[in-house]
């Protein structure tokens, strides 16, 4: 059976939580894919890396046996997601790898119907831009993602990462400031 598509992700998280799967397969649909963007882009271009925390993300959800419905959904969603992927970053085993070495998954991400040179160029772009991200410390680099690929609310991050609005708006101003000069060389050849 499925759920209709008008509930809300809290309606559908109290439902899954009272044993509802098809409310928690309903979730699983609307957040998957934004989830597995928003950590691949976090992990560094690292998909089968952000398959395998989406999947995490998505057992602990399947796990949860409470939730406190007056919390919003999606911002806590985010903070399991964001939580599991520090994790990652800050376990002994994790050696950091270049982003960008797999250039076919960039050229799948991108609309195939400009021509190859303009394909290469994007790839190589794309590929400059996930790289000067990746540079950026992690405090800097999650704020960015939320906000200019997932498209959260400045409110939003601050509650998924649980920190207050005028620290997230900093990180922001001073991640920009940092990726613009990252980036600068970058233009400066295009120009």
């Amino acid at each position: 059976m499925q759920m209709p598509h008008w509930k809300t992700d809290e309606q559908l998280m109290a439902a899954a939580t009272a044993g509802d799967q098809a409310a928690l397969a309903e979730l699983v649909v609307r957040y998957h894919a934004p989830l597995l963007g928003y950590l691949y882009r976090l992990m560094g271009g690292d998909r089968p890396l952000a398959e395998d925390l989406v999947q995490e993300t998505l057992l602990h959800l399947w796990r949860q046996r409470s939730y406190a419905a007056e919390r919003p959904f999606k911002p806590w969603l985010y903070s399991i997601a964001t939580n599991l992927a520090r994790d990652h970053l800050k376990s002994a085993e994790v050696r950091r790898r270049q982003p960008g070495a797999d250039e076919d998954a960039l050229l799948r991400l991108y609309d195939g119907s400009p021509g190859p040179e303009a394909q290469a160029l994007a790839a190589e772009r794309y590929g400059q831009v996930q790289t000067a991200i990746t540079e950026l410390s992690e405090e800097y680099r999650v704020v960015l993602v939320l906000r200019f690929y997932q498209e959260f609310s400045l409110q939003e991050i601050a509650d998924t990462l649980q920190i207050p609005l005028g620290t997230v708006k900093s990180r922001l101003s001073v991640g920009v400031h940092r990726l613009r000069d990252r980036l600068a060389p970058v233009r400066e050849g295009v120009d």
